[in-house]
């Protein structure tokens, strides 16, 4: 005899209907605002375009583009890789730990970017016989390296408190879970505790990530040829503005590819906390 399947079905009930309330009309509103902002815009980078401008500084612009994409990229790397244990450094009891992780954390991100670019900068030009004398002066004196470093301190340090955070963040419940296990506190925290900050620290460094490609233009004022300062370069040698528009756009579309990148990643990190049924 066949065993009939008696497990019940659910199904979703049907969405309510959106009604037209001022806040839906505001916001189609300001849509349609940014659409035909948008569309004007396009349509005065066609009309006044200037093939020639484009074609002898375009190039030089896109060398910048990725210029700017390796200087973000290495920040955030690198400054990942002290984030963590700053961040477990910021959460420990011992002082001698605690205390020096505070007051990195609290320096970099409670002064502007630029005052600690041009603390790297000029500063190392002042205190010059010093580091020659203990073999650094090769790596302050070039600009991009001072960017580098300035721009991954500063990184390191909002990645580590958003870390922090996040590991506090977890229950107490899933260590004390592990540890009845037998797991030891490496384990517990390598396999149970981090995976879980991770995902919930993902949003802000993701947020952090377009702070920092927002905040690379900077780099062009201590004489970098990124993508503003080739941008700069152009303008000053074509009075063309828009040049400027032109970088905008590129830096558009950095934050645009990272923000479609971050939702993918955060879709497949997060795909066993949605409901069965529920939509990607």
């Amino acid at each position: 005899m066949a065993v009939q399947d008696v497990t019940p079905t659910t199904t979703r009930p049907p969405a309510a209907a959106r009604t037209w309330t001022k806040a839906r009309i505001l916001g189609n509103g300001l849509t349609g605002l940014w659409i035909v902002l948008g569309a004007f815009l396009v349509w005065s980078l066609t009309a006044d375009f200037d093939s020639e401008t484009f074609g002898r500084y375009g190039p030089r612009m896109l060398q910048g583009f990725w210029l700017t994409v390796q200087i973000v990229v290495l920040s955030v790397v690198i400054g990942s890789v002290i984030a963590l244990p700053t961040a477990l450094a910021r959460m420990s009891s011992n002082p001698l730990l605690k205390m020096p992780a505070i007051a990195f954390i609290e320096f970099f991100r409670g002064t502007p970017l630029l005052a600690q670019l041009f603390l790297l900068y000029y500063g190392a030009g002042q205190i010059r016989p010093e580091l020659e004398s203990i073999g650094l002066w090769w790596f302050f004196r070039e600009a991009f390296n001072c960017c580098m470093l300035s721009f991954t301190l500063n990184s390191g340090a909002y990645q580590a408190e958003i870390l922090r955070g996040a590991i506090s963040s977890v229950p107490t419940g899933q260590s004390e879970a592990a540890h009845s296990m037998g797991l030891s506190r490496t384990v517990t925290f390598f396999k149970v505790i981090l995976p879980q900050a991770l995902i919930t620290a993902l949003r802000p460094l993701g947020n952090e990530i377009i702070f920092m490609i927002k905040s690379s233009a900077i780099a062009s004022i201590v004489t970098i040829l990124d993508l503003m300062g080739e941008t700069k370069l152009a303008f000053s040698r074509s009075y063309n503005f828009d040049v400027y528009i032109w970088a905008a756009i590129m830096y558009l579309i950095m934050v645009e590819a990272l923000r479609v990148t971050w939702d993918w990643l955060e879709r497949r990190l997060t795909k066993h906390l949605r409901m069965p049924n529920q939509d990607d």
